[in-house]
Order: structure tokens, then C-alpha cells, then sequence
């Protein structure tokens, strides 16, 4: 089943289909391109029944797509479909089969060779569809020729957030190190306009910088599993002959490693045989290992979709792995920042950026490519390391959405205007890429990622900083920017109206902007307005008191909730008809179906689809009003999802319990040193660095196991452990604790119990 992204994904892809035949998607590495692929081949396969081809550029590719695509029931010998290698494909065209209604091109940023080309003349009533996590190459050549638009998904940032790929460490070397100083002096450049491979070769591939190597996995990487990207062939078995000989279970693979010693190799690895994989180029992409727990950079690049595919093969997520540790000891970070920058595909696709890196020397601050706030520190005393970020700091960064394109961006990244000295119309320009649609008589105001200008008719147009229109306010006399992404637009008869930039939404008197967590509202006179693009209005008069803040999302009352929405039941009955706006969507809002026992929430769409919504997980599709199977009817789903949600309550208590009790084993342990203590009248006990149990009582006997004697009032003792709990409330004449955890409780003279003091 495909996740919430990867439906949104083929949703937005079948809706690109409709106007256009040929079609690239862009995913990050990680995020399950590959499961995509084989869904809309499944789906196309069923419905149009003519044959698909899909294209890899390696055999292993090749492999890899037949086994998933073998998951979805889709075999050769079952369908019409096909898996190829592009080199084979251009040496036996004759002998490939009838022509495809689909073709299906995996990494498609290696589609610019002759081949490609070739497919797309034989076969131009084709469907054509590319997925690459990288549309970009060094030589700023586009897609253009061969796809017509390019789709791209969330950032890496945002599918970190989301809980998709994994939190990272970042480590590397320091400006004036050894290694970046033979690394600036690189100045031979190959074909492809990347590092000459000869002249790295010979500058890293000595003693020194491999001991270098191997000390910062031993610092940073000791004990885990992970791959090594090297230089070059002679380069990898160095590495891997040097990590060996000092206890490192490390092998190198490369194109001369024979076809089944390399699946022998990859599959020990995969099951801990093998600690580290030392490769020239042969994982960069296509290679699925989730538990790899750190990646190593030890080849220099100038190539954006190099740099990105190898530290991707770390992102993925696996059970156990807290983070993946990014060891860059080539200074990749300082030509294009962290793998979290937010990168411009279209105008990669387009062909009006390269997709290329800024060599340090050039850059005017090293930090200003990285998507967020970097404060590096030494790694070690003395060391030429230095510690980039840290996961934990990365994720808050990512929360606090602290990105220098949202909140102070570089002058690299700003909206500016131009003018065209051939025409004298002005347009939009961001960094090197100009906005289409942007040709006005005159640029009226810029701010942030909005730009207002007026066409030659004279009416008024609002763009955003991909050239999207947000809203075309007509003739008007004046327009200004308001804080909270709001316009205001002064109209011909002096009438005053107020755009909502987020969505383009008009209001005739400026909205009151309300903020739930992170969720804004608007409120216009009585009515409350959500500031998603599709725009929801609730019922007019709803009392402010209605709408509740539940932690990542909002839920208000609307009768309006159609019947079609089924509604689950809670305590015995069914919640009332809610609207609910989530935390981090901000396409619509969502009728509230109702909320688990683990306080996670199903969602309805407008279209009969339902999702199950967990805190900083986002959405996931489990059911619709018109299930194809039984898995998608909503009470088998919602069945589902309820004792999953037990389960996680129940693991939940136990941990916050086992947490408890570790925590109350602690401070028993410093119980030997805990003495009573006075303030004024009253006693407590506290240890030298902290008070266990605050001056309340009116007297506490020193502990004994655990456990002491105290007075609460004349004549009335009880027993309290001393993480300040009351096991025996205060009603005895005499208390006396024994090591063994007995307790003589005398209620009157002549008449003792004896009690075993337990939790």
C-alpha cells in the first residue's frame, strides 16, 4: 500500500498525464520512487492493457525493479510488461516486442544519451515517465527534449520531518585542513565538466589521507555499518585493504568485481557479514540497504546529483537506527551545505541552472548554502574535523522551519525585478532562474516570495516565486503588503479589499488572524476561513469557544459534515460532526471520522478517502466510501488502526512505567546519603544536590531502605518512600522501619501491627 506522499505523488502525476505525454518525477532517494513506479505501472497495466517497458541504465537496476515490481503480483510471464537495460534495448530494437503504450525510465537523469533519444522517435504515441531524485546535471543541459514538466515532491527536509528518512550527524573537515588544501588545488576537469578522476587519484590516493580516513570512522563510525565512496578503483581497495588490517570488516566493489562475488558481497553486508562496502560509483544509486548507519565521502565532486545520491544511500530509515552519520572528508558541505538545502529542480530541469555545487573560494560565506543555521565546532582537539550539525539540533531546526529562504533570505534567493531592454516590459528573476508568466508594464511592490505588477491592460496580477498566479485584483489605483502574508488592494471608487496570499482568497474587511499552534485562521466578521488553497468557511456565529488547538491539529464544530462521513464511535458514542485543519497540510481541510485511543485521528477528505493522522507523522491512507478490496472498507481499517492504537497505549505505559520505576530506583539508590532537613517548623529530606521531599511534614526520621518515618501531625506517624510517595498514611502513635523493609506500626499502647512495605 502506498503511503499519503506517494498517492499525492501519483495523483499529481496522472493530473500532469492530461496535458502532457511525457512527465518527470522527482523523489529523493529513500522515499520509495521505485514502489510509485510499480504502482502506476500496475494501475496502467489494468486499465489501458498495453504494454509497458521499463528502462534502467544498469543491470542491477534492472534486478531491483523486477523483484518489486514481482511484490505487486506483476511478472513477465504473467503481463505485457518488460524490464530492460538501456544498452541492450539500443543493440536489439527489433527484437524488443511490440510497441508500449508506457515507458518508464528509472534514474531518469541519465536520459540524455543517444539512446533515449532513439526510444522517443520509435515510439512517440508512448506515455513517457521518468523518476530520478535528481534533476540536474553539471553541464546545465536540461530535460526539455525529452520530458515536458517535471513534478516534484516534498524536500528532504520535510520528509525527515515527516518521519520518512532519517535525522543525520555531520561532520567535516576544516577550511585550512590538509585534505581541503589538496582538494582546492584540483584543477583538471573531465568530460563531464566534474574533478579529473586521474588528477584526484593522485593527489588523495596516498598513506596519509587514507590513515585520515580511517581515523575519523574509528572517531565517528566505530562498530557501525556503513559505505565508503571512493575515487577510484585502486583508490576503494586501498581502503578497504588499509580498514581490514586494523580490524574493519571492509571490502571493495567496483565495475571489475565479478557479477556474483559483488551479490555475494552486497548480501553479507546486508546481514552484518561485512561492516563497510568501499565503492567507485557502483552504490551511488539503486542501492536499497536501510540499516546503513553512517556514509563516508572520500571522493571529491562538483556534481549536486553525485553529492545527493551518495549521502542518500543513509537516509533511509530502519528500526534501531537513531541516525545516520555523514563523515564528509573531501569538504563536500562547503561547496553545496547540507543535504537539507532546498534545491530550485525546475530550473535544473529547465536547464537555467547546472546542477552544480560553488567551490569555496568563490562562495562569499560558507554557511550561506546551507538550508539552515550552522555553528561548527571542532570535532576533536586539534583534529581537521569539525562537527557541522547534529541530529538533534537538525531537527528542531527543521520544526522551527528555520530556513534562510523563509525567514532571512540570502540575496542569492530573493524575488528581484528586471527589465527587458528589448521590450521595456520588466520581469521576475530568482537567482539565476526567471520566473515564466512574469512580463509587466510596470513591478507596483516585492515582498518575501510575493511580487505585484501591472500588465499593459492596466489590471493587476500577484505571483509567487515559482511564477505561480495567486490572485488578479483587476484595475485598481494602489496595492501594499500587510504583515501575515495579507494584500490590501485599493480599488477605483476607494473601496478597500484584502487578499489572503496563501490561497488567493478575497475579503471585502481585513481578516483577524488567529493562531492555533501553527495553524492560522482567519476571522472575518463572524465567519472563521482556513488558509489552505482549497479555502474552508465555517457556519456563521460558531463561538470562538468551538474551535480547540488538540496538539497538531484543529478541530471546530460544522454541522454541514456530510452523511457520507462515517463517524466512529467514542466512549459508546459517535463524536459529533467536526472539521478539522492538520498540522503541516496545507492543501485542505478534513471531515473528522474520529480519534483513537493513543489520541492519533481518522481524517475524510471531500472525496470519500479516509487517512489516520498521528502527531509529527503527517497522513496516511487507509480506507475509502468505496473500497476496490475488503483491506480499504472503513470498519476493517478503522478495526485496524484501533488495536494498533491499543498496542501503542499499552507500550507507552509500560515504557512511561519502566521510566518511573528507573527513576524512583535512583533515587533510592541515593537514599544512603539523603538526610531530613528544616525550613522554619517544617521538615524534608534531601540529598547534597537535590531535595527528594519538600519541607512539608511536621518531622522525617532518616531513611532506612527506602523508606522513612514521618510525622504529619501530634501523634500521627506514617510511612513515605523517599521519592516522596505515602505508602502508610499518618494515624500511628510509633512508627519503627527495619533494614528488611518491615514496618511496627503502634496504633494505641499494647496493640502493634506488623506490615512488609512494598510499592
Amino acid at each position: 500500500m502506498l503511503r499519503d506522499y506517494q498517492i499525492e505523488m501519483k495523483t499529481r502525476l496522472m493530473e500532469a498525464w492530461k496535458a502532457h505525454r511525457s512527465v518527470m518525477v522527482q523523489m529523493p532517494t529513500g522515499t520509495g520512487k521505485t514502489h510509485l513506479l510499480a504502482s502506476v505501472v500496475s494501475e496502467f497495466v489494468s486499465s489501458a492493457g498495453s504494454g509497458v517497458w521499463l528502462i534502467a541504465h544498469r543491470r542491477e537496476l534492472v534486478a531491483q525493479m523486477e523483484e518489486t515490481l514481482a511484490k505487486y503480483g506483476i511478472r513477465r510471464e504473467d503481463t505485457p510488461v518488460r524490464v530492460m537495460a538501456v544498452q541492450w534495448l539500443s543493440r536489439h530494437w527489433n527484437e524488443a516486442g511490440d510497441a508500449p503504450g508506457l515507458i518508464v525510465i528509472d534514474e531518469a537523469h541519465h536520459a540524455l544519451a543517444a539512446s533515449y533519444t532513439e526510444m522517443w522517435k520509435r515510439y512517440p504515441a508512448a506515455k513517457k515517465l521518468g523518476v530520478t531524485a535528481t534533476p540536474c546535471r553539471l553541464n546545465r543541459r536540461g530535460f526539455t527534449e525529452l520530458f515536458e514538466v517535471l513534478v516534484t515532491s516534498w524536500s528532504i527536509a520535510e520528509f525527515i520531518e515527516k518521519g520518512v528518512l532519517s535525522v543525520f550527524d555531520y561532520v567535516s573537515i576544516r577550511p585550512g585542513s590538509e585534505e581541503q588544501r589538496l582538494i582546492d588545488g584540483l584543477e583538471k576537469r573531465g568530460a563531464d565538466g566534474d574533478y579529473q578522476v586521474k588528477e584526484m587519484d593522485a593527489v588523495l590516493n596516498r598513506r596519509p589521507g587514507i590513515e585520515r580516513l580511517y581515523r575519523s570512522v574509528r572517531q565517528f563510525a566505530s562498530g557501525k555499518k556503513g559505505m565508503v565512496y571512493a575515487i577510484s578503483i585502486e583508490h576503494a581497495r586501498r581502503i578497504a585493504e588499509y580498514y581490514s588490517r586494523r580490524g574493519v570488516n571492509a571490502v571493495a566493489v567496483d565495475s571489475k568485481t565479478p557479477a556474483m562475488e559483488r551479490k555475494r558481497m552486497v548480501e553479507e553486508f546486508r546481514h552484518g557479514k561485512i561492516e563497510v562496502l568501499v565503492n567507485v560509483d557502483v552504490f551511488s544509486e539503486g542501492f536499497d540497504c536501510p540499516d546503513v548507519e553512517f556514509v563516508q565521502l572520500a571522493r571529491p565532486t562538483l556534481s549536486l546529483a553525485k553529492y545527493l545520491q551518495q549521502v542518500g544511500r543513509g537516509l533511509r530509515r530502519s528500526e534501531g537506527k537513531e541516525a545516520c552519520m555523514l563523515i564528509d572528508n573531501v569538504g563536500l558541505y562547503r561547496i553545496f551545505g547540507l543535504p537539507t538545502q532546498r534545491w530550485n529542480w525546475d530550473a535544473m530541469f529547465r536547464g537555467r541552472m547546472a546542477g552544480k555545487g560553488s567551490l569555496p573560494g568563490r562562495m562569499n560565506c560558507d554557511a550561506s548554502v546551507t538550508a539552515f543555521p550552522v555553528v561548527e565546532r571542532p570535532a576533536e582537539a586539534g583534529g581537521d574535523l569539525v562537527m557541522v550539525m547534529e541530529h538533534g539540533r537538525l531537527l528542531s531546526s527543521i520544526r522551527e522551519q528555520a530556513l534562510p529562504d523563509e525567514k532571512e533570505q540570502s540575496l542569492s534567493c530573493r524575488l528581484r525585478a528586471f527589465v527587458d531592454k528589448e521590450t521595456g516590459l520588466w520581469g521576475l528573476e530568482k537567482g539565476d532562474e526567471m520566473l515564466p508568466d512574469a512580463s509587466f508594464k510596470e513591478v507596483l511592490s516585492i515582498k518575501g516570495r510575493f511580487a505585484v505588477g501591472r500588465l499593459r491592460n492596466g489590471c493587476v496580477r500577484v505571483l509567487d516565486d515559482t511564477g505561480a498566479l495567486v490572485a488578479e485584483p483587476g484595475h485598481c489605483r494602489e496595492v501594499r503588503f500587510l504583515k501575515d502574508d495579507l494584500l490590501q488592494v485599493r480599488h477605483a471608487g476607494n473601496s478597500v479589499s484584502y487578499v489572503d496570499l496563501r490561497n488567493g482568497r478575497c475579503y471585502s474587511v481585513r481578516p483577524r488572524v488567529l493562531r492555533y499552534g501553527s495553524i492560522e485562521l482567519l476571522q472575518v466578521n463572524r465567519t472563521y476561513y482556513s488558509r489552505t488553497r482549497q479555502v474552508y468557511a465555517n457556519t456563521c456565529g460558531l463561538p470562538s469557544s468551538s474551535i480547540v488547538w488538540m496538539g497538531f491539529y484543529v478541530k471546530m464544530y460544522d454541522g454541514r459534515v456530510p452523511s457520507r462521513c462515517r463517524r466512529m464511535e467514542e466512549g459508546g458514542f459517535c463524536c459529533e460532526p467536526q472539521v478539522c485543519l492538520l498540522e503541516g497540510d496545507e492543501e485542505r481541510a478534513y471531515y473528522l471520522s474520529g480519534r483513537l485511543p493513543d489520541q492519533s485521528i481518522v481524517v475524510m477528505d471531500e472525496k470519500g478517502r479516509y487517512y489516520h493522522v498521528e502527531k509529527g507523522h503527517g497522513k496516511r491512507y487507509v480506507a475509502c466510501n468505496r473500497p476496490s478490496d475488503r483491506s480499504e472498507g472503513f470498519d476493517e481499517a478503522v478495526a485496524l488502526l484501533r488495536r494498533q492504537a491499543d498496542e501503542r497505549v499499552e507500550k507507552r505505559l509500560r515504557e512511561e512505567k519502566c521510566e518511573y520505576e528507573r527513576k524512583r530506583q535512583r533515587i533510592i539508590s541515593r537514599s544512603v546519603e539523603a538526610v531530613p532537613f528544616q525550613i522554619g517548623v517544617k521538615w524534608g529530606l534531601r540529598t547534597a544536590e537535590r531535595i527528594l521531599i519538600p519541607p512539608v511534614y511536621r518531622r522525617i526520621l532518616h531513611p532506612v531502605g527506602g523508606y522513612c518515618a514521618y510525622q504529619d501531625s501530634s501523634c500521627q506517624w506514617g510511612v513515605l518512600a523517599v521519592d516522596g510517595r505515602i505508602i502508610i498514611r499518618a494515624r500511628y502513635m510509633e512508627v519503627e522501619i527495619d533494614r528488611d523493609g518491615t514496618a511496627r506500626l503502634t496504633l494505641v499502647p499494647g496493640k502493634m501491627e506488623t506490615v512488609k512495605l512494598t510499592d
